[in-house]
């Protein structure tokens, strides 16, 4: 029986449904591990994670156990072993599952037994439970292997302990959100190592898939608690840990141990990593998206290029006859500092036309909300234009506050394929500007140095649809209006737990009317990165008609 054990841990990025281009990745990573007994990869790692309900298509099942098996006779070469997540079918009922390769063959197949069915996850449509699983043999070496949601409650451990696992290593499709790492470590992982007093690997996959974004951050805790290894967040690794028996058992030796990204690099990253996927993964050549020397657009700009580099975007001043100077200037110095191409295009004769061809229908009227959106949709229409002509991803820009009060406009500023800003409330935007401006993140293609000028951090938020418009004629300030959303949305209090908490009562009530207004607006958002607990659309999913108030 060996007393030490080398244990790569490949932290990457997976396509969904890309299932050649995943296995190429596992025997990429395989050849970079060529003296370790075991490399693992995520959940899911074959087919990509998650996958919605692309993994009810039988031709995708068949493919992946036919490239399965291609990967198992790869590990005829006597080098290391390999833990690949895939999809497997067993007794007609489809399961979430890991299997070893080793020798030429699969040596074993291990099925997830904890199916997570909240926010995000809907697992228990697609899959059926496993039963409690037993562990593999590695090289002499009983290794229990929990899929993710398995360590989120001590059962699955507990029984893999208690069958004689001497070690974890479990496979994980973990999405990131604020706060998220020590949840995990200190939450989860640490209180099963010292549950069990056996050693723990988490492998967790990076990069983004649609409106999720997987950060990696994966680690090695002993059966004490203490971490061992950690890995970078938001980069794919490939990263060999080693392991010693003693008389106490396993234990992993002390490895690299990252820092992570903090707050609130770590959400701009997440915004980052997000879209480039995003880009790259739907074929865009690049990203176009109108400027408009406020803070929002700026922000989005410069996740834009962080992204995708400074060539692959194109921003666009649209200003309209209540633009001010200050932002026109504003918006022209962003775009130098960010060294893109910057375009104005004066919306004056399509809003002109629009008067003209609604004169008839709107004669007689007072000028109102109607007139002003035509101004936004009229931009939505020319970046559109652009998109349709030239192939770029319309950005949009809109952030959660906005979104959660419906203070955007359908079909105009709410046009685009993907939002960066979605879920991050407009004091977040505001956080994570100052931050960039004074950092350039590690994950980051864009200039070092200040990416806007001061005064866009600085000014008074307005749309610029009518003279002398504040954003405050509409909302309360957003120091105010973010933590009542925080309140209403993500915790799901009610007015009067917010009257008690130091909330004007009338405030609220007329806050969380909007709120519930702006749900068929919602409906129509473009997809954007997941950053909290309580995103829209996948976490919080609310009827559009329902007569339901809080107080």
């Amino acid at each position: 029986m060996p007393d030490t054990l080398k244990i790569t841990l490949a932290q990457l990025n997976q396509s969904v449904g890309d299932i050649p281009g995943n296995a190429r990745d596992v025997l990429a990573a395989r050849e970079k591990a060529p003296g370790s007994d075991l490399i693992v990869f995520p959940e899911l790692h074959l087919i990509g994670y998650p996958p919605e309900d692309l993994i009810l298509k039988p031709s995708l099942i068949e493919r992946a156990a036919a490239q399965l098996q291609v990967l198992a006779e790869a590990t005829a070469d006597d080098g290391p072993a390999m833990l690949v997540g895939s999809a497997f079918v067993r007794d007609g009922a489809l399961h979430n599952g890991v299997a070893l390769l080793d020798q030429g063959r699969v040596a074993a197949v291990r099925l997830k037994h904890e199916l997570p069915n909240y926010g995000t996850f809907d697992e228990m449509r697609l899959f059926q439970p496993g039963p409690l699983p037993e562990p593999v043999v590695v090289r002499g070496t009983m290794i229990g292997v929990p899929i993710c949601e398995d360590i989120w409650r001590p059962e699955v451990c507990r029984h893999l302990a208690a069958f004689g696992a001497e070690m974890f290593v479990c496979v994980n499709g973990s999405p990131y959100e604020i706060n998220k790492d020590a949840l995990r470590i200190e939450g989860v992982a640490k209180r099963r190592a010292v549950d069990t007093a056996l050693p723990l690997a988490y492998l967790n996959r990076v990069g983004g898939q649609d409106e999720l974004v997987f950060d990696g951050a994966s680690f090695v805790v002993n059966g004490d608690g203490a971490l061992a290894v950690q890995l970078r967040d938001w980069d794919a690794q490939v990263v060999e840990t080693r392991w010693t028996k003693t008389a106490q058992g396993w234990r992993c030796d002390r490895g690299q141990v990252e820092p992570l990204a903090v707050h609130p690099e770590d959400i701009y990253c997440a915004m980052v990593v997000a879209l480039r996927d995003y880009v790259e993964r739907n074929g865009f050549p690049g990203v176009v998206l109108g400027l408009s020397g406020g803070l929002d657009s700026a922000t989005c700009a410069a996740i834009a290029v962080d992204a995708l580099g400074a060539e692959r975007v194109w921003a666009v001043m649209m200003p309209s006859r209540f633009t001010s100077a200050q932002s026109r200037a504003d918006a022209a110095d962003c775009a130098r500092m960010l060294g893109i191409r910057y375009s104005e295009m004066p919306i004056g004769p399509g809003v002109d036309g629009m008067d003209a061809m609604l004169g008839e229908a709107l004669e007689g009227t007072a000028r109102d909300v109607a007139e002003e959106n035509l101004q936004s949709r009229v931009r939505g229409m020319a970046l559109m234009a652009l998109s349709n002509k030239f192939g770029p991803m319309l950005v949009t820009t809109a952030n959660k506050s906005e979104m959660s009060v419906g203070y955007a406009t359908l079909y105009g500023d709410m046009s685009g394929g993907y939002n960066p800003l979605k879920d991050a409330y407009k004091t977040t935007v505001c956080a994570i500007a100052r931050w960039r401006n004074g950092h350039r993140p590690r994950v980051g293609l864009g200039p070092q140095g200040p990416v806007m000028p001061d005064s866009t951090l600085v000014r008074e938020p307005s749309a610029e649809l009518r003279d002398a418009q504040r954003d405050t004629d509409s909302l309360p300030p957003y120091e105010i209006l973010d933590p009542i959303l925080i309140g209403l949305v993500e915790h799901d209090k009610s007015v009067e737990q917010l009257a008690a908490e130091g909330f004007d009562r009338a405030t609220v009530q007329g806050v969380e009317r909007l709120l519930h207004r702006a749900e068929y607006k919602r409906r129509q958002a473009p997809p954007g990165v997941k950053l909290t607990a309580r995103n829209f659309g996948r976490d919080r999913r609310y009827p559009i008609t329902h007569a339901f108030r809080s107080g």
